[in-house]
């Protein structure tokens, strides 16, 4: 009964699509490395749309894993002051802290450029 695939279910949530297994005994997700395209360079943009009309400030080309994205921006929201999270390769702070960002980063060694208008 191990090689019979899922022909139905109504949790859809908790099965890999390519392999067609329990997301607890997949090996296909964890055989991937998740990969964000980056040319060395962090990119700094301002974004409102899609957000309520609320201003974020969004940083991405990071060539970290998932751990040291997440510490890079709880270090970024104290400087900040603010609050923000850390999702698919960017780091997402509230309200517009572009320059507070762009001299944090240069500071920590990274090539940052800002980006958008």
């Amino acid at each position: 009964m191990d090689d019979a695939r899922l022909v139905y279910s109504t949790d859809t949530g908790s099965i890999c699509p390519s392999c067609a297994k329990p997301l607890a005994v997949c090996v296909c997700r964890k055989k991937q490395a998740p990969t964000v395209p980056s040319d060395g360079v962090v990119r700094i943009r301002r974004e409102i749309k899609g957000r309520g009309g609320k201003t974020v400030t969004v940083a991405g080309g990071f060539r970290l894993g998932d751990e040291g994205l997440k510490q890079l921006a709880a270090e970024l929201k104290r400087r900040c002051g603010t609050g923000g999270s850390a999702k698919g390769g960017e780091i997402i702070i509230q309200g517009d802290h572009r320059e507070t960002m762009l001299a944090e980063l240069k500071r920590k060694g990274f090539a940052v450029k800002l980006a958008g208008g």
